[in-house]
Order: structure tokens, then sequence, then C-alpha cells
């Protein structure tokens, strides 16, 4: 599972971590649970929280965005991957499969996830899939926490954002887990790089849209399979005509 690229959107990060085998050994960061958490779903995300094989945590430096559109992409995935493809900052798909919301990385992850909580500066996710190759498939389970938080300016610039992200993930192969721990230097360095890649993501397309938002709009509305409803709503989050 070492091929993972960048994620696009705050839905894709669930399933990419587990395609990085992060902090193994290493005190496990504290995951954001809220006390509106449903009971049922904070001990199905402490189960894997107490039992991961993994853990890490990324902070990302402030860049400029619009609070709106950012929150808009974080709660509409299926249409950010579109948004991310148009503007190639990632080529993964996000589809609606039943009540059931499918990602497929094109680098051999796929599986399923799903935003369990989410209230403003904070979304929880869950997520299970595998990374399929010539290999058995290596399966797992992953926690994710994006936290954020806006940091006003003086007009007539734009607020800017600060991200992190903290991640668990439990792998279901005693192989990866034996290879984690005797690399465990090394497999830390390429997870706290991979989870770091992530967010920049978020930024490369937040700075696409200050820079121009028209071509942004442009570049999504080529696409066939946009949409329509999410497209129109975004436009006006741009101010297009």
């Amino acid at each position: 599972m070492v091929r993972s690229r960048h994620l696009a959107l705050v839905g894709l990060l669930a399933l990419g971590v587990l395609a990085v085998a992060a902090r193994p050994g290493a005190a496990q960061p504290t995951l954001p649970l809220p006390p509106e958490l449903p009971v049922k779903e904070r001990h199905r995300l402490e189960k894997i929280v107490n039992r991961a094989f993994a853990s890490t945590q990324v902070t990302f430096e402030p860049y400029a965005v619009r609070p709106e559109i950012f929150e808009y992409l974080l709660d509409h995935p299926e249409f950010a991957s579109h948004v991310t493809r148009a503007l190639r900052a990632a080529r993964y798909k996000i589809w609606h499969e039943g009540d059931a919301l499918w990602l497929d990385d094109g680098w051999g992850v796929r599986g399923t996830f799903a935003v369990v909580y989410a209230e403003p500066g904070l979304r929880l996710m869950h997520a299970q899939g595998a990374y399929q190759s010539a290999l058995p498939d290596i399966k797992g389970r992953a926690v994710v926490a994006l936290a954020y938080k806006f940091q006003p300016a003086a007009a007539p610039a734009r607020p800017q954002v600060i991200t992190t992200v903290t991640s668990f993930v439990q792998i279901d192969s005693t192989v990866v887990r034996a290879i984690g721990r005797m690399g465990g230097p090394l497999v830390q360095k390429k997870a706290d790089r991979e989870a770091r890649q992530l967010l920049k993501v978020f930024a490369r397309v937040s700075r696409a849209i200050e820079d121009n938002p028209a071509d942004v709009y442009a570049r999504i509305r080529e696409r066939p399979d946009v949409p329509r409803t999410e497209l129109e709503e975004f436009r006006k989050l741009l101010r297009v005509p």
C-alpha cells in the first residue's frame, strides 16, 4: 500500500490512509471525539483507534481560502472529485452506490467511506477498503479527523485556513505489520510526507479558485458527467456569470 497518491478532499483522506502504514510503535495522537457523537459510533471509532497499527498527525501552514467554498467541497465529496480531476490535482473517482460513497484512487485503493460527524471546524470519517495488486489484497479500516480553523484577514485579503489531519489505521495483514515494525523510521517519514501531500491538494484547489474562478468553473463545466445541480450551486459560490 505504499503507492498512495495525493487525495483531493476530506472524504478521500479516510481511504487514503489505508495506503500508508504510519507511526508504528510511536505514541498515538489524540482523536477529537465530540460529546455529541452517538455512543454506537463512538465505540466503533474507538475500537479502531485502540487497535490501530498506525497513526499520524500533520498540520499544514495557513493559506487563503473562501470558507463557503472550502466547506461546500467538504460536504459534497462526489462533486469535489470532479473539481480536482478537472484541475488535474488528483485522479480519484467518488460515486454513490446505494447509500454508500465509493472511492477508486486509480492506484489500487478501493473501498467505501462515510463522514460520521460534521460540525464547523471538524469532520470525522470512517472508511474500509483494500489495496489491490498482484499480491493478495491488503484490507483495512481507518478513522480520520480533519480539523480546520479560519483566521480572519484585513480586507481585501481572504481569510486563511489552518488544517490538521489526524488518522488511525487498522491493517489486516501480518506482512505489512511486520514491515512496519522493522522499518519504522522510513515508514513514518513516508507517512508524514503523504499526509502533508494530501493537505497540499486542498491548498492547490483553493489557490486555483483564488487565481481564476472563471477558469476553474469552465474546466468543471466541460466534464459531461458533472451533476448539474451542484455545478450551478458551485457557480454561484464562485460568483462567475
